[in-house]
């Protein structure tokens, strides 16, 4: 992300740990985060159910609990099912630089006992 908007690695790391601070917490008090064409967070209450145990056939009661439900957007989902309509990269961002990728491991030096 640092290569693709052209700023610093620690601003992005800031930013994005700032942002899932942001979620985590707003999205813990109920509330709905929807970030339009990408993804949208909503804190879910399912009620106590009836269910089964699958090898035994014996009825279970399942407790009512909460949780996160994570839906993709409509245009996330386009972008991901038809690559055509994805955004582009700027140069270096994926796959990773070829410079880099090529560079053998340093060879460590051995010392020779006489």
């Amino acid at each position: 992300m640092a290569v693709q908007a052209d700023v610093d690695l620690k601003t992005v790391t800031r930013v994005l740990d700032s942002f899932t601070d942001v979620v985590s917490g707003v999205t813990a008090k109920g509330e709905t985060i929807s970030i339009s064409g990408f993804v949208k967070f909503v804190k879910v209450d399912r009620p106590a159910r009836m269910g089964h145990n699958p090898a035994t056939r014996e009825q279970i009661m399942f407790k009512a609990s909460k949780k996160v439900r994570v839906s993709a957007a409509k245009a996330f989902r386009d972008a991901v099912m038809t690559p055509s309509k994805a955004p582009r990269h700027v140069r270096g961002v994926f796959p990773i630089l070829e410079d880099h990728a090529k560079k053998a491991p340093a060879k460590k030096a051995v010392a020779r006992r006489r």
